[in-house]
């Protein structure tokens, strides 16, 4: 691709963010080019495994050790298979850098699509709470906006991609346009009941998904078929990824680019007109550096590829980016804290069994530090649990026919489930570039100074013992809890890094993901989040990104009239 070619927009980044930028840019009229530095899945025909049993599956599966050891570290975490270790970085071709004592778990895709072909699909408004928290709270930044200014767009958001859900009414959870929810089985609905009569002011509701459960012929997709075999790639586009629902938007106006295999390392930059003049990208496959133009970018490229992206791009020389006048950039980062789980046997029931394969189960919203309630509970904000009820198979026992015969057996009900806390944003959480370690394309490896602070310990402490109270209060017997080693990036949710604001000495972007220091260069992924809630942010970071691509056509147009 020459370096004369120009388009009105360039979106580096294909995943929940990039996939939208490149749909509303284009329908808008726009002529966008679209960078990745994955390689091409397409829809259904690039998902090897969809479908296909455990015994089809190469080591049933299981991920070697000696290529966890070597180049899939995510798998000793249990986030991958055989299946779809397609989809996710090798660690080995594509490094970080790791300093002692300061843990990270980068968990990178390495396709077209981004995160949307793996994440776990939990879609959550914000409440109107969650961006006001900081302000109330004098912690780091008030955001610039308001859940009223992203009310209408998650409306957008949700309409199109369907999300499955139930109405409840909750002002710290708003509802969203939804689907109808996945039924509870017979045990959650057992479990909703008990926990709610014992804990007053505490919810048991259904899982808000991005999995549809009605038909959308319009997009070509068919409503989820309850196999929870999504992180293989469904063909049915029964859930909401780039290659089912954006992508295909997108090709159809005829004004989309896509280049795969295009790892971006740097902007060019007009320090006098303060705009980004050029994108620079490596062709992964052939080595060869390109330089692209238009009048307009929108960085996607997910928050720590975006960050090390904004970092990098700085005069010769020098350490400072060109985006960073605030000294902000790179600092702030978060994520949520997790791993922490409980469970118990429920009683009873034993006559029922579950029918198909939910992809998603149930939630227990936040409850701790509401507005106008005082908990006292020695923490800032607070936590949800994702969880739900299960019958597993019996374990075999015996030889040949006894042990067929368990086999067909099932142990009784269980419940169990795990907290996702809300981080606070750090000034000196940070992430920074190497100052002699370089990627395979010249890239300075990013260098992770992230941790948990007391809060965040203090609210898994609590989510652990609240948990336990809660499901003994219900009536569940051999209840147990653990807690395993929190490490930030673990939850895959990373936030913060190029926050916005409203004052450009303190942030590095403005209320619309608008650089400061460029008006034609818009960070919609998470990395211009200024706190972190307690729920996922995907659907927040879709809407925000259509929000911006909205106000950037508009400029767009204005300009070019």
């Amino acid at each position: 691709m020459a370096s004369t070619n120009r388009f009105d927009a360039i979106v580096i980044g294909s995943g929940v963010s990039g996939g939208f930028a490149a749909k509303e840019l284009t329908e808008k009229g726009l002529k966008v080019l679209m960078l990745d530095r994955g390689h091409m899945v397409e829809h259904q025909e690039g998902y090897t495994y969809d479908g296909k049993p455990a015994f089809e599956l190469p080591a049933r599966g299981t991920v070697p050790p000696q290529v966890v050891a070597s180049d899939y570290f995510i798998a000793k975490y249990g986030y991958v298979s055989t299946s779809n270790l397609q989809f996710y970085n090798d660690d080995r071709l594509n490094p970080y850098a790791f300093d002692e004592g300061k843990e990270f778990r980068w968990i990178r895709p390495a396709a077209v699509g981004g995160k949307s072909l793996i994440w776990g699909r939990w879609s959550f408004r914000w409440s109107p709470d969650d961006f006001e928290a900081n302000k109330r709270e004098g912690v780091a930044s008030d955001w610039p906006i308001r859940y009223e200014d992203l009310a209408p767009w998650y409306s957008y958001v949700e309409k199109y991609i369907g999300v499955s859900g139930s109405r409840e009414n909750l002002p710290y959870l708003p509802d969203s346009e939804f689907m109808p929810p996945m039924p509870m089985n017979v045990a959650e609905k057992w479990m909703k009941g008990r926990l709610e009569a014992n804990f007053p002011g505490r919810k048991l509701i259904h899982a808000r998904l991005s999995n549809i459960t009605e038909d959308k012929p319009d997009q070509n997709r068919t409503k989820c078929q309850f196999r929870n075999q999504c992180s293989n790639g469904c063909s049915f586009g029964a859930y909401f990824s780039t290659q089912a629902v954006t992508l295909p938007a997108a090709r159809s106006t005829g004004r989309l680019t896509l280049q795969s295999n295009a790892v971006v390392t740097n902007l060019d930059y007009d320090p006098a007109a303060k705009r980004v003049t050029g994108v620079r990208y490596v062709d992964a496959k052939t080595g060869q550096a390109q330089t692209v133009q238009a009048n307009l970018v929108f960085l996607c490229a997910s928050t720590i590829g975006s960050v090390q992206i904004l970092m990098n791009s700085r005069p010769s020389g020098s350490e400072r980016s060109y985006f960073d006048t605030s000294g902000t950039l790179g600092r702030y980062v978060m994520d949520h804290i997790f791993r922490v789980n409980v469970s118990g046997d429920i009683p009873g029931m034993d006559e029922y069994i579950e029918y198909g394969r939910r992809p998603g189960q149930v939630y227990i919203p936040r409850f701790r530090n509401m507005a106008g309630t005082d908990d006292r509970v020695g923490f800032k904000r607070g936590y949800g649990y994702q969880g739900g009820a299960h019958r597993p198979v019996a374990e075999p026992v015996g030889f040949g026919a006894s042990m067929k015969n368990a086999m067909r057996r099932y142990d009784g009900w269980k419940f169990s489930m795990g907290a996702f806390g809300e981080c606070l944003p750090y000034e000196d959480n940070r992430v920074s570039l190497h100052p002699s370690k370089v990627d395979r394309f010249g890239v300075p490896l990013l260098r992770f100074d992230v941790s948990f602070r007391d809060n965040e310990l203090k609210m898994m402490a609590d989510a652990r013992e609240q948990g336990e109270k809660m499901l003994r209060g219900a009536g569940l017997t051999n209840v147990t809890s653990s807690e395993e080693k929190h490490v930030p990036g673990d939850a895959i949710h990373e936030m913060g890094g190029a926050r916005m604001g409203r004052d450009p000495r303190s942030s590095v972007l403005n209320s619309w993901s608008q650089a400061h220091d460029a008006s034609n260069l818009y960070v919609t992924d998470g990395a211009q989040m200024a706190s972190a809630a307690c729920v996922n942010p995907s659907l927040t970071f879709m809407a925000l990104t259509t929000r911006a691509a909205d106000h950037a056509a508009r400029n767009f147009r204005a300009t070019a009239a």
